[in-house]
């Protein structure tokens, strides 16, 4: 049996509603230091809404969420932040009037620190984001502003980043422009939590796997052992 490493990330019995429709019925997870771990579901699944309660943008009825052993259930999404958990949602969330030097400027508001800067660390991940300082976030293509989310999150020196569907609607070279990216920043100490619906895509960055189905963790492993789950894959597929 692999042994774990230390949690930096727990999920304990969360049940998450949106408006009167319950969307999480008892998810548990966890995320280990340097870990890459992925939620792979259909659409509709509740990946996004997992994502979503762990960051503080949806509040959970019951349940459990602790970051290094600090149980954040209750504090709002901008206090996670500054402890540590980046977010880069699925629709990027950037600010589309603003220029990619101004987006990472909104960041430094958040951290209160006007020194928070993306350095030549993070700049590493994403080179090409030092050429568009300059544009404005509306005359982005789909995969720059992607690179924008993530590198934004960075900013912050988070110890855990949540992507959501970072690979949806990329071409398959530049889904491997992002995994490698994803592994890029592993190697500076990040442990990643990443929504997604492609089991390939997830099979290739993910040390662990979870698969969600209507709200429930339906399995929990490498991703060799769901590749040969049958009756879980035959899920995942619909």
């Amino acid at each position: 049996m692999v042994s774990q490493p230390a949690p930096v990330l727990e999920v304990e019995k969360v049940e998450t509603y949106r408006g009167p429709a319950q969307i999480l019925r008892s998810v548990s997870l966890t995320l280990g230091t340097g870990e890459s771990v992925c939620l792979v579901g259909r659409n509709g699944a509740g990946k996004t809404t997992t994502i979503d309660t762990i960051m503080g943008l949806l509040p959970s009825r019951s349940g459990r969420v602790r970051f290094k052993g600090q149980d954040v259930t209750r504090l709002p999404a901008h206090q996670r932040a500054r402890l540590g958990i980046g977010y880069a949602p699925e629709d990027c969330g950037i600010f589309p009037d603003l220029s990619v030097e101004e987006n990472f400027q909104i960041t430094a508001w958040l951290g209160q620190a006007a020194a928070v800067t993306a350095d030549d660390q993070v700049f590493a991940i994403f080179p090409e984001m030092k050429t568009f300082m300059a544009r404005r976030g509306l005359h982005l293509s789909g995969g720059q502003k992607k690179m924008l989310a993530i590198t934004r999150a960075l900013t912050l020196k988070p110890s855990v980043l949540l992507l959501d569907e970072p690979f949806e609607g990329l071409a398959p070279v530049v889904v491997t422009r992002f995994i490698e990216a994803v592994r890029a920043i592993k190697a500076l100490g990040v442990s990643v939590l990443i929504a997604e619906s492609h089991v390939q895509n997830a099979g290739r960055i993910a040390d662990r796997l979870y698969a969600i189905d209507r709200g429930e963790i339906i399995f929990a492993g490498r991703p060799a052992e769901l590749l040969g789950n049958a009756e879980v894959m035959k899920t995942l597929h619909g």
